[in-house]
């Protein structure tokens, strides 16, 4: 399974420690920046990681800022991103299980490392439960249809 990575400058340290951690359990890992601590702009780096998962169902990614909250709101303009932005493992579990979540959001400044590699280990071998479930995820990438 390929992970993406992206963040702003307030989120990369975190950003560094999980691609070191991701890499280290065997992942597939893409860095999709920045590549420094220079200041960036979050709406940049959440386009970038969309359109690095673009047409990969099976990918995963990963969007990092201060909050995470920025960064989250960017990614999920686009409608093949459903990021949840969590800070425990319980909601990293749930957003999995219950929503399909192929984007897990976290804030560099509000979660501590430990915590943050928990919730990344819970997301990425959390399946999707379907059934009920299914049919909202479905709505989630159509929301034109539910408009009218």
């Amino acid at each position: 399974m390929t992970v993406y990575l992206a963040s702003d400058h307030a989120g990369f340290d975190l950003k560094a420690a999980l691609v070191a951690f991701l890499t280290e359990k065997g992942f597939d890992v893409t860095d999709v920046g920045p590549h420094d601590k220079t200041s960036v702009d979050y709406p940049d780096y959440g386009a970038a990681l969309a359109a690095a998962m673009k047409g990969d169902d099976t990918a995963s990614g990963i969007a990092i800022c201060g909050s995470g909250i920025g960064i989250s709101i960017a990614v999920n303009r686009y409608p093949w991103i459903r990021a949840a932005l969590v800070s425990d493992m319980t909601a990293a579990r749930l957003c999995r299980e219950h929503n399909n979540a192929n984007v897990l959001a976290l804030g560099e400044r509000l979660v501590g490392i430990q915590t943050a590699l928990d919730c990344v280990d819970t997301f990425l071998s959390t399946p999707f439960e379907g059934g009920r479930h299914e049919r909202r995820v479905t709505k989630l990438s159509r929301p034109d249809e539910l408009l009218s």
